[in-house]
């Protein structure tokens, strides 16, 4: 059974509308399943926010990588401690994945789709990229593990994941699971986000790809 956290807002709104102005206090409770739980860990707890913390706590991150924006370019190792630049795929359609880590049960069940639909992406033309914070020796014993036929980048730090505004999950508890596609130009044509259901990022892309 899946473990849950507990968290209590304060959140201050200031009523301008008023004659006198007022200071509105609301709470409110919030019940959802821990990091721990979500990665096949049955460990149970409870935690609490300060004031202060659930003030400044945002429950999503404003994009800065929008569709139809030409995606910025960046550098990152790859599983072999290569470095690879995003611009050396252009001219071909690239499906970019963001993941929250390697070895977690929903990300291998969605490497190992990107895997097994590998081939249908290359009829499509496409490049396939994933990008977690796990380091080099992290992703190559990933991708020896599983077969993995593409190429995984290393975003320790997660520079790159802030600078596309990749949103986290569950209040910032998890790193986001995002899914980009570009067009042969660089452009980005589609973003997919599903925490969740990680196959579903395969299918989406596929279908996309198919019809344009």
């Amino acid at each position: 059974m899946a473990s849950s956290s507990s968290f209590t807002f304060s959140n201050h709104a200031t009523l301008h509308s008023l004659p006198h102005r007022n200071t509105l206090v609301t709470k409110t409770h919030f019940s959802f399943p821990t990091k721990s739980s979500l990665f096949g860990s049955s460990l149970s707890h409870s935690s609490s926010l300060s004031p202060l913390s659930s003030y400044v706590l945002k429950t999503s991150i404003s994009a800065k990588v929008n569709k139809g924006q030409a995606a910025p370019d960046f550098t990152l190792k790859d599983q072999n401690g290569k470095p690879v630049s995003l611009k050396k795929y252009k001219g071909k359609p690239v499906v970019l994945y963001f993941y929250p880590a390697d070895e977690t049960p929903g990300c291998t069940k969605q490497a190992c789709a990107f895997r097994d639909s590998y081939e249908k992406f290359k009829k499509a033309g496409a490049e396939v990229i994933g990008i977690s914070g796990d380091d080099s020796a992290s992703h190559k014993a990933f991708a020896s593990k599983y077969k993995l036929p593409y190429t995984l980048l290393s975003d320790e730090g997660n520079k790159v994941r802030k600078d596309w505004g990749v949103p986290g999950d569950l209040f910032g508890a998890l790193p986001g699971r995002q899914t980009y596609v570009l067009d042969k130009n660089g452009v980005v044509q589609l973003i997919y986000n599903n925490q969740f259901q990680p196959e579903k990022h395969i299918d989406e892309t596929l279908k996309f790809l198919k019809a344009a």
